[in-house]
């Protein structure tokens, strides 16, 4: 294949260390010169190449890639826009070759989670079904920790750890005050279908006795009264209860906790409000005084404390994307595979898109207490080596110090505009 162009970018929801794979993406596309020109960026994901407005990473110096690594959030712009088949909306594939064409593209990096590899691998079938070479291969990435075929999801060990040390921390803050004010604490964590995030917490537990004291999985049906009763009994025991719980808890006919009746473009429910609405219940049910709180983007953005292994690792899926493209793959994902060994470690091997797209991976019910609201010693197993490591960024004036980009434009070469 001769030299051609790339195209990057960054969908869904960003993570503290989504930058990473975009730093070993652009890094690794550099060391390949002679099979690939330039990477472009497309400015807020898929529809900077329906709208043809590309970033020119090559304006970007060495040293501002390099910074990516410690960077949070989505450097060039992500978006949630999720391409239909193409016999529902051929005109936004053609729209996409006719882009690339223009600009000499011929690999597709899409950076993001199981709508991104849907999309992805659509993009992979144009080549075949409206005669354009392109190479597609996917890029990892997800807080929710859902993909399959991959052990874990680069993105998920910062949250997890976030999640681990906000727990610890605010349960030392309840368990100073609870003699004589708040007696339950909620925190209200991310995770629509899967529990991974909310189980995180169970890390902080290291003796009996230890918050969190109760974690809601969507995975374990909701029930008012024992859900009632195990507070009761927590407050009695220990002077106060520690619950974490996912957004995607659920009763047991599937009907979430919050359901707020809205749909994102990826067509998931909108939720939120559930911490509010368990305190409303502890309050009403027990009288005891709550504090609840709501993690939100705090959780995907704390790039402060991400884990080492989650920064390797999603530098590590950029990378292997590139070589993988250069060795003529498509229509694939670098995955994590966890070595068998009692120390971890871990490699990158390679999973077919049309066994990632549109799938989840839910909590093994192995991980979860018999009781429904902990981790077992299998769970803190497989998630502790996941937070590992600290990779601090730069600090200048007390606060960390993170990389802005030129985000040079592409000049365009279509007369026509996209709308989306």
């Amino acid at each position: 294949m001769a030299r051609k162009n790339a195209f990057y970018a960054q969908s869904g929801g960003v993570t503290a260390v989504i930058n990473a794979s975009a730093c070993g993406v652009i890094e690794t596309a550099r060391e390949h010169r002679k099979q690939i020109g330039k990477v472009y960026a497309g400015r807020n994901g898929i529809i900077g190449a329906l709208r043809e407005d590309l970033i020119d990473t090559s304006k970007e110096s060495k040293a501002a890639i390099r910074g990516l690594l410690t960077t949070p959030a989505g450097a060039f712009g992500s978006c949630r826009h999720k391409l239909k088949s193409l016999e529902e909306n051929r005109a936004e594939y053609e729209r996409l070759i006719e882009v690339f064409r223009a600009h000499d593209i011929g690999y597709f990096f899409y950076n993001g989670g199981g709508d991104s590899a849907d999309t992805c691998l659509k993009v992979s079938q144009l080549s075949e079904s409206m005669g354009y070479p392109i190479q597609a291969i996917h890029v990892p990435k997800t807080i929710d920790n859902d993909l399959p075929l991959t052990d874990n999801c680069p993105g998920f060990g910062s949250v997890a750890k976030y999640i681990a040390i906000s727990t610890r921390e605010a349960a030392l803050d309840v368990a100073s005050m609870c003699e004589t004010s708040t007696k339950v604490f909620i925190l209200e964590v991310m995770g629509r279908h899967a529990g991974w995030i909310a189980a995180a917490a169970g890390l902080a537990v290291e003796q009996e006795g230890d918050a969190p004291h109760i974690i809601l999985f969507p995975e374990v049906a909701f029930n008012r009264e024992k859900f009632l009763a195990r507070v009761k009994r927590t407050v009695k025991k220990y002077g106060f209860c520690v619950i974490v719980a996912s957004e995607g808890t659920q009763y047991k006919d599937g009907t979430f906790l919050t359901d707020s009746g809205v749909v994102d473009a990826f067509g998931h429910q909108q939720l939120g409000g559930l911490a509010p609405s368990l305190a409303e219940m502890v309050k009403s049910e027990l009288g005891y005084k709550y504090h609840w709180a709501v993690a939100d983007y705090l959780q995907r953005s704390a790039r402060h404390i991400a884990s080492q292994t989650d920064l390797d690792q999603a530098y590590a899926v950029g990378r292997a994307a590139v070589e993988f493209a250069v060795a003529g793959k498509n229509a694939v994902m670098p995955a994590i595979v966890r070595g068998k060994g009692k120390r971890y470690s871990w490699s990158i091997g390679e999973a077919p898109l049309s066994e990632v797209a549109n799938r989840e991976k839910k909590m093994p019910r192995g991980y979860i207490t018999r009781d429904g609201f902990g981790i077992t010693e299998a769970g803190r197993e497989y998630l502790a080596p996941l937070v590992s490591g600290e990779a601090y960024p730069e600090y200048r004036n007390g606060l960390p110090r993170y990389t802005r980009l030129k985000l040079a434009g592409v000049p365009r070469k279509l007369k026509t505009r996209f709308a989306v």
